[in-house]
């Protein structure tokens, strides 16, 4: 393993000498908010490095200014949780960027295909995934773990090339341009704790509810970021839920509620808490924040959404394009609703050339779906 600043800088300059570079991190964060990094995985075409990023005194500014050098393509497979650990770390993102497990949705290898089976399916290669639920921060590893680490950035660079030639060859190269736009925003990364809320799958009724679901939220983030451990560790989600149902103003009446551990009310968290229900309180009527849209499917509708289910099955299975990455079922009832005037992805980009504008002729009575020889077919009218 790289273990030194010197040693990384040397084995990042020749990687920067290549067109592209496969990617992979090992990381741990089932104890702390923040991943700790404990291992980088990079392969060129001619070179394969792993790096020790918990070594004693290595700086990795060599490894952030190849991931900010945009002469080099960065291939990653579900490049997500790997980037959001180099911006959180190194304050950029990598770009441009080539993440394999879209490209295989594009390319029609199903909905979120897994490393070893792309490699499977492409190389014909089975991946021995016995060190995949390594304490990858123990040291020193094995020679097991560190072929294990290596291998998913080697076989990386077979599937990048072959996923690669494939768009070229259907011209679904802009397709996957796209997507990768939505990988390299900020924005996908660097959530502000007031939007916390937003990652909480609880329908408030009232304006009151969701001001005081922002507030705990919004806390429980700032607290979790500070203290360095996970959401769950300082407040659950359930008992957030409770929270902004029964709108606790005291100690007495925190300490009521079922999802609360007996006394926590007493402690600085639980008066933290009280504090950040009463701050909604103090919110004036007229600005408290409005209730997010519910998607609602009038009566009758449903059938149009089934519809549409078949069409969009229909359209992925002929185009060889995971439906996955299409459309998916809030897109579907909002096509059916609001047809032409869904704000929705399926209706833009190469997304409508290949099922929007179809599933809009669908609503409109312009295709009928028949069956035909045991097949669903859509036939224009």
């Amino acid at each position: 393993m790289i273990e030194t600043t010197a040693d990384l800088a040397e084995a990042c300059k020749t990687l920067a000498q290549s067109d592209y570079i496969t990617i992979d991190t090992e990381f741990l964060r089932e104890t702390t908010f923040w991943p700790q990094l404990c291992l980088i995985q990079m392969a060129s075409p001619d070179l394969a490095v792993i790096v020790d990023p918990m070594a004693k005194g290595i700086d990795l500014a060599p490894f952030f200014a190849l991931m900010a050098d945009d002469t080099v393509v960065k291939v990653f497979h579900a490049a997500r949780q790997d980037i959001e650990i180099i911006y959180n770390l190194g304050g950029l993102i990598p770009s441009p960027i080539f993440d394999t497990q879209v490209a295989a949705m594009v390319c029609g290898f199903g909905d979120s295909v897994s490393y070893d089976q792309l490699v499977q399916k492409v190389k014909n290669v089975h991946i021995d995934k016995s060190s995949r639920f390594t304490d990858w921060s123990h040291r020193p590893l094995s020679e097991k773990q560190l072929d294990y680490a290596l291998a998913d950035v080697t076989h990386l660079r077979d599937v990048y090339q072959h996923l690669k030639a494939e768009l070229e060859r259907e011209g679904r190269s802009l397709w996957l341009t796209e997507e990768m736009a939505i990988l390299e925003a900020r924005e996908t990364y660097d959530m502000h704790p007031d939007d916390a809320w937003q990652r909480l799958k609880m329908r408030v009724r009232k304006p009151i509810e969701l001001a005081v679901l922002q507030t705990v939220a919004a806390w429980r983030e700032r607290e979790a970021r500070a203290r360095n451990v996970p959401r769950g560790r300082i407040l659950k989600d359930d008992a957030i839920y409770e929270i902004a149902q029964q709108q606790p103003r005291d100690a007495e009446a925190l300490g009521r509620l079922r999802t609360i551990p007996k006394g926590w009310e007493r402690s600085t968290a639980g008066g933290q808490v009280i504090e950040a229900v009463n701050l909604a309180f103090d919110i004036p009527k007229s600005d408290l924040p409005k209730l997010p849209r519910q998607n609602h499917v009038p009566d009758g509708a449903a059938s149009a959404v089934e519809m549409l289910k078949v069409l969009l099955k229909l359209t992925a299975e002929q185009e060889g394009v995971a439906a996955k990455i299409i459309a998916n079922s809030e897109d579907l009832e909002r096509i059916a609703v609001d047809g032409e005037e869904a704000t929705v992805s399926a209706l833009s980009g190469w997304r409508r050339d290949l099922f929007g504008e179809k599933a809009l002729k669908l609503i409109r009575g312009e295709v009928a779906l028949r069956f035909v020889d045991k097949r669903i077919e859509a036939v224009e009218l």
